[in-house]
């Protein structure tokens, strides 16, 4: 019987899961909507019969372990999570109640970060030893893996680029600071300062969009010495070619040191599938030391 990773991803908009195997591949996914509420009981409900009902299409005795992708901030392994996407949930104790609910061994990181991982076993970062994984969605965030480890950070938040500032005088953030990546270049973010969502927007936000990622990628590039970001999520995505040759021509531009000179930014390898196959990473990780990529911060 071949072991299984239970996969959860939880996002601002969606939250899904799949059982993934050894080798990465995915097996009875779904997903339900993340739900709008300001009672945390209210959004853990349909993700508890999610991972019930996509748990009951394995074997008895095939999972041997969960992992979690959510958005961050949260405490070392997600024993508590308070995503900046969903209000309701402060301090909310995820990882016990997934671990409660799946009956293994649990382990959850940010979900940019399990991108990360992901994209390192299986996606466009594969043989890559230093690079930036990014999701430009309703939110953005980010996972950087150096000299083969991927970064935890001392409480496990390394990586959030959507709190770079890009915009120095910029909008207010969910954080509460001010010009973050996140607050300018979002989803969210456009569809409040366009009043229209990001699959409508104009050539002109959709180039606005790309500068900013790429400037923020520059900053990350000249303060840590690598030269790859691979970038995810339906914002990044869906603007497509436009939005990477705006971000590539802000990084020939500010990248300049002899190091960050010439950084590549590309779409991420895994497409719709990478957070469910990032989720696993975190789960295979948590197991037996992970695919692909060893841990610096265990």
């Amino acid at each position: 019987m071949e072991p299984l990773c239970l996969a959860v991803d939880i996002g601002g908009t969606k939250m899904a899961a799949a059982l993934v195997d050894r080798q990465g591949e995915l097996t009875h996914a779904d997903h339900v909507p993340t739900a709008d509420s300001d009672d945390p009981e209210v959004v853990w409900a349909p993700l508890q019969a999610l991972i019930s009902s996509v748990a009951a299409h394995a074997p008895a005795g095939a999972i041997e372990v969960c992992g979690v992708g959510c958005g961050g901030p949260m405490e070392r392994g997600g024993a508590t999570v308070s995503p900046l996407n969903i209000g309701a949930w402060r301090e909310f104790p995820l990882r016990a109640r997934v671990a409660e609910l799946a009956g293994v061994p649990t382990q959850v990181d940010n979900d940019a970060k399990a991108l990360a991982l992901g994209e390192g076993w299986r996606g466009a970062a594969v043989g890559c030893a230093n690079y930036l994984a990014m999701v430009v969605s309703t939110g953005v965030g980010g996972g950087i893996v150096l000299d083969g480890a991927l970064l935890d950070g001392r409480l496990g938040n390394a990586g959030h680029i959507g709190h770079v500032i890009v915009e120095p005088d910029g909008r207010r953030c969910s954080c509460g600071g001010f010009g973050c990546l996140e607050a300018e270049a979002s989803g969210t973010a456009i569809a409040e300062t366009t009043g229209h969502p990001p699959a409508e927007a104009s050539t002109e936000v959709i180039i606005r969009t790309g500068t900013l990622v790429g400037r923020a990628v520059a900053s990350v590039a000249n303060l840590l010495d690598l030269d790859l970001a691979v970038v995810a999520g339906s914002v990044a995505l869906g603007f497509g070619e436009p939005f990477f040759a705006a971000a590539r021509a802000e990084i020939a531009l500010r990248a300049r040191m002899e190091f960050s000179v010439g950084t590549r930014i590309e779409p991420a390898g895994l497409g719709a599938h990478g957070p469910l196959v990032g989720a696993g990473a975190v789960g295979w990780r948590f197991r037996d030391a992970g695919p692909g990529t060893r841990s610096s911060g265990e």
